[in-house]
């Protein structure tokens, strides 16, 4: 049995390579108990969580990033959150039926691939592409790729209650233009094809350390202690409030008014919150109290 939500980093000891393995299990199981997702939605949503957990483990970041898809075909919007936490959150909105087995263009449409770094009080970093390629993996491989310029391949696969990925990179090699250069490049080449091998089954399937002697038993590789990873959405009732404020009082108030209560409900976890009249106008009421007082003239 392959190992459960976890993330595994490893680096090949003789060559410019790293690699992260991640499994998801109670962590996807959570967001697939948020909607009642139909398969051919599933899936994808699925591998989008797997990518944005492996992308995620190659960025130094304090904050997030966000995985989005947008198309104008049956599934309109992906989104898909890793944290520095290592916790894990995603939503898909479709209309209409969704063709299962059909490549990237059948389910999106034509659309956009758009990634997100939150760095907490500094600015996000956006890079947006269009949305090709076969499968949100390879779409991801052309960003990382032609954006980035940062050779990146990608395997994902998320069947029932598990979803799984591994991701390799291509290290930058300073000076890499002699025969060094070229014994890097050809290493990339000879390992990217020994994971072309992998199946689905095996993804899946395997512990972090029998797919890597599956896959690179020649190779020395060193392999990381793992990390675990969960589903949290970040929601809360304070959050909530603090929303309810920035709107202010008068249009609170007016939606009490005429709704009898503020029910939001949150897309991520699908977790709902009410405030009644009392509880909106005691938020306010505390508001008012901690307000400082006007200095006088």
């Amino acid at each position: 049995m392959a190992d459960t939500d976890s993330l595994h980093r490893f680096v090949f000891e003789s060559a410019g390579i790293r690699g992260n393995l991640v499994h998801l299990d109670a962590s996807w199981r959570a967001v697939l108990d948020a909607h009642p997702y139909p398969r051919a939605v599933r899936e994808p949503l699925g591998e989008a969580l797997a990518l944005v957990a492996l992308l995620a483990a190659t960025v130094k970041l304090t904050g997030s990033l966000i995985l989005q898809a947008q198309g104008s075909g049956p599934i309109r919007t992906l989104v898909a959150q890793a944290t520095s936490a290592r916790t894990l959150r995603g939503i898909a909105r479709w209309e209409g039926e969704v063709p299962e087995d059909a490549l990237l263009q059948g389910q999106f449409g034509p659309g956009r691939l758009v990634m997100t770094i939150e760095r907490g009080s500094r600015e996000p970093y956006q890079g947006i592409v269009p949305l090709t390629g076969a499968s949100l993996a390879e779409a991801v491989e052309r960003y990382f790729n032609d954006s980035e310029q940062l050779p990146t391949r990608l395997w994902v696969s998320a069947r029932g209650q598990r979803a799984a990925g591994l991701l390799l990179q291509r290290l930058p090699v300073e000076g890499a233009t002699g025969p060094a250069g070229a014994e890097d490049s050809d290493d990339w080449r000879r390992v990217g094809l020994l994971a072309d091998t992998l199946s689905r089954d095996e993804l899946e399937g395997l512990p972090c350390e029998d797919l890597l002697h599956r896959l690179f038993h020649e190779d020395r590789i060193r392999l990381f202690e793992p990390e675990p990873l969960a589903f949290r959405c970040g929601c809360s009732r304070s959050r909530i409030e603090d929303m309810l404020r920035a709107l202010g009082e008068a249009e609170a108030m007016s939606i009490v008014a005429e709704q009898g209560a503020i029910e939001v409900t949150c897309e991520f976890c699908n977790r709902s919150y009410r405030l009644d009249a009392v509880d909106a106008s005691q938020l306010f009421a505390e508001t008012t109290r901690h307000e400082p007082p006007t200095a006088r003239q």
